[in-house]
This record gives C-alpha cells, sequence and structure tokens, in this order.
C-alpha cells in the first residue's frame, strides 16, 4: 500500500529505478525531508533532513547487486542476527526482493501528515528450504513531519502445520557521523553485554556512555527504549525510540576490519556507526497465527554545547 497522499503533483511516494536499475521507493516530506527504501532487502539507504544532509551512512564500495546485502542504511537481520544460528549471517530477509503489500492489516498509527510504504516478504521455495517456517513480513516505512523516520515490523507465523517458529532479529542501522573518535553514545551505562570479539562473554558497562577508540561489537541487554547518539563536531544527536525490541547493538569495525570487508572503505569506520535496535538474547518464538509487532523511530535533534560538551540529559528529557 502506499499513502493516500501520493499524486502525481507532489509525488510525496514515488516508485523509480535506482543503482543497478534495483527498484527503490523515494518518499517526500511536505517540509523537506526524504528517504529511500529498496525492494532489494526491504532497505533503507537514505534518510536526509529537510536541509538534504545525509543522516544514514552507506558505504561508497557498497556493491548493491543481488545476491549481495547492501552495505550501509538499514538492513533487517531476520530470521538469524549475525551468525547465532544455522543460516547465513544476518539471515536472508536483507537479499531479498520484497514487494509492495498491496492489502496490509490496519497499522493502529496515526496516519496524518506523513508518508509511507508498505512492504510484503513471504519466502520462496530455497527459502523453505534453508528455513522451513512459512511466515509474513509486513515492514511500513513512515516519513513523519519532523522528518522523522519510522519502521514498523509485523512478523506472522503462517505455518499449517501447526509448528511454531523461533528467531532473532535487528535494524542494523548505519548512522552518518562526522568522526567516530567524537561520538558517545548514552543510555547504555551500567547495563549488561555479550561481548562479540570475546566469544559473547558477559560484561558490565563501567563507563558513563560509551565512547570509540578501537573496534567495538557488543549486544546490550534490557535496554531502554531511547537511545541518544551525540555527535560532537556536527552538533547533532539522534534519538532511536524503540519498543518491543529488548536488546541493543553497537558496533564500529575499526581499522583493519575495514581493510578486510570489500564492501567497505578503508577510512569510512571512522564517519559512521551502528546502533541496532534487536531482539537477540532471547528468541522470539511465534506459534502458527501469532504475530509480532515491533518498531524503531529515528530522529536526528540539533544539541547546544554546555561547557564543551553536549548534555545528553537535556536531549532525552527534550525529545
Amino acid at each position: 500500500m502506499i499513502d493516500e497522499m501520493s499524486t502525481t503533483e507532489n509525488k510525496s511516494v514515488e516508485i523509480t529505478k535506482g543503482i543497478n536499475g534495483l527498484d527503490k521507493v523515494v518518499l517526500r516530506e511536505i517540509n523537506g525531508s526524504t528517504a529511500e527504501v529498496y525492494l532489494y532487502g526491504g532497505h533503507v539507504t537514505s534518510w536526509k533532513n529537510e536541509h538534504g544532509e545525509e543522516l544514514l551512512f552507506v558505504s561508497s564500495k557498497s556493491i548493491f547487486k543481488p545476491p549481495k546485502a547492501i552495505r550501509g542504511g538499514i538492513p533487517i537481520c531476520f530470521p538469524q542476527f549475525s551468525n547465532m544460528g544455522p543460516l547465513e549471517a544476518h539471515g536472508f530477509a536483507r537479499n531479498r526482493v520484497w514487494t509492495i503489500d498491496t492489502d496490509p492489516p490496519p497499522f493502529p498509527s496515526n496516519t496524518t501528515n506523513r508518508v509511507f510504504v508498505d512492504l510484503l516478504l513471504k519466502p520462496t521455495e530455497d527459502d523453505l528450504k534453508i528455513w522451513p517456517h512459512s511466515f509474513e513480513y509486513r515492514l511500513r516505512v513512515t516519513l513523519g513531519p519532523g522528518g522523522d523516520l519510522m519502521l514498523t515490523s509485523r512478523i506472522r507465523n503462517t505455518n499449517t502445520d501447526g509448528k511454531p517458529f523461533s528467531f532473532t532479529f535487528a535494524y542494523h542501522t548505519y548512522f552518518s557521523v562526522s568522526d567516530i573518535s567524537e561520538v558517545r553514545v548514552e543510555g547504555l551505562e551500567t547495563l549488561d553485554y555479550l561481548d562479540n570479539m570475546k566469544n559473547r562473554e558477559r560484561y558490565t558497562e563501567q563507563g558513563d556512555a560509551i565512547t570509540f577508540e578501537s573496534e567495538v561489537d557488543r549486544i546490550y541487554l534490557s535496554t531502554p527504549t531511547k537511545i541518544a547518539i551525540l555527535d560532537h563536531e556536527k552538533k547533532r544527536t539522534f534519538v532511536i525510540r524503540k519498543d518491543g525490541l529488548p536488546d541493543a547493538v553497537v558496533w564500529n569495525p575499526w581499522d583493519k576490519k575495514a581493510k578486510a570487508m570489500a564492501d567497505f572503505g578503508d577510512d569510512e569506520y571512522k564517519h559512521m556507526l551502528c546502533v541496532e535496535a534487536a531482539a537477540i538474547e532471547k528468541p522470539v518464538t511465534l506459534k502458527p497465527g501469532e504475530e509480532w509487532k515491533v518498531r524503531q523511530e529515528l530522529s536526528a535533534v540539533p544539541s547546544s554545547y554546555c561547557s564543551g560538551q553536549l548534555d545528553p540529559n537535556k536531549v532525552l528529557q527534550s525529545s
């Protein structure tokens, strides 16, 4: 389904061709913010504010050619996060072609002054061979009047054999930052995390914020519904609000891993940070007919300096 605001005149929702001829949907909000979603992967590849500034990171080396997943933006990890299971890393949703959902169930969100597109993914015969479960995954990508970007996912078990299935999940969001060494993440202090660089051993966060001086790859557990990413140089704060997603992954590959990735520039790690709303520690289990619904809302707000530092509490309280 495409929002009723879509008309030929304002082109608030437009289906067009992207890189390498891949189909994409462009959302244009009345105040000037935009988002782009590729049907390949149900993948948001661009989110710009009303000034035309890109808020997501996509690698200049990203291939945009199936079956390789797009490097950057917001890949969807389903039905498996990372290599924590029998499937390929991060599952298969991010490298399948989704369709535009012409008959979505009603979403309870208020759609006034919002532009959105509904996408649908169902398993192919090949998918059923590697993950023998029937499902419907509905994704709504919404651009709000303030330029906020919301992703709402609804995953339903449509098995006819009476069997439940379990999965893990993440919105693998790559944020664009000015300089990773000038960035801090607020909202995860004192929490436990699994360190992917140390065989997922469990630790407790000791710092009053997460800062970056080397590779970081952690799964934070039982996280709050709101997390802030403070970019000192750009005087910008990203606020992540999430509903139904208890975990949060924080990842930056740093220099060695960046050089080892063919679809990632050697120095691009300096200008990106992944903070991912996720459900990993406790896999989600759905019985036939059951539906799981979650959402992530992203906003970018200007931050003011306070004694040379950004004041994250002010940002979190006001947002």
